[in-house]
């Protein structure tokens, strides 16, 4: 039989490759639009990551979600230094969220409020993303746009508490296999990552509305 781990990345695969191959990334990791369409996506994590670590410490205790929480792995700092660079001092009074974001957001939120174990889902979906798929975005970023190496705009993708991304990500799965849930429990969590890769997928569909590349 799977572990937990397998059966979490196997069951979201299809969901996984949806959102990394929509158009909207796709055209902005192949270099085809501007650093705005960048900085509209940075901000649009924002809300996200808000919803995602602003419950964190609450859920530190929690039997299911609380040995998850690890803050070597709280993105809003990092963001906080690249919306900066990218939108200027004031940026705060500016950000605004697509409504697929805000959805995004609200779910995330829900989860966190009434249901440890799916807030769990939301939590292995982002970060394990972020140390994966996330360091072919900073270098396409890098390269593309002109950002200092690891420098602001790109913090994000860095976490400097990581030393090796690779035994993370494996004791973070050796955590899935032993997670306190029943067999039930673990469908449920895979739905929900399902359901989180969906609403990943939307917000990259709605950015893709708002920068369409001319015909």
């Amino acid at each position: 039989m799977d572990s937990f781990s397998t059966l979490i990345r196997t069951a979201s695969h299809e969901a996984h490759v949806e959102a990394e191959t929509s158009t909207f990334m796709s055209d902005l990791l192949g270099g085809r639009l501007g650093v705005a369409a960048y900085a509209r996506y940075t901000e649009q994590l924002w809300f996200v990551y808000e919803a995602l670590e602003t419950p964190a410490d609450r859920l530190a205790a929690d039997p299911v979600a609380g040995p998850f929480i690890n803050p070597a792995l709280l993105r809003l700092p990092a963001l906080a230094q690249d919306l900066e660079h990218l939108r200027g001092p004031g940026w705060r009074a500016t950000l605004s969220a697509l409504p697929a974001t805000e959805a995004y957001a609200a779910r995330v939120r829900e989860c966190a409020d009434r249901w440890p174990a799916g807030y769990l889902a939301h939590h292995y979906t982002r970060y394990l993303g972020d140390l994966s798929g996330g360091q072919i975005i900073r270098d396409k970023a890098e390269k593309t746009w002109g950002f200092d190496r690891k420098g602001k705009g790109v913090r994000f993708y860095v976490f400097d508490g990581i030393g090796n991304p690779a035994a993370f990500k494996r004791d973070y799965r050796h955590l899935l296999d032993t997670v306190d849930a029943d067999d039930l429990e673990k469908q449920r969590i895979v739905s929900e990552c399902k359901r989180a890769f969906a609403l990943n997928t939307a917000v990259f569909r709605s950015l893709g509305e708002e920068f369409p590349l001319s015909a």
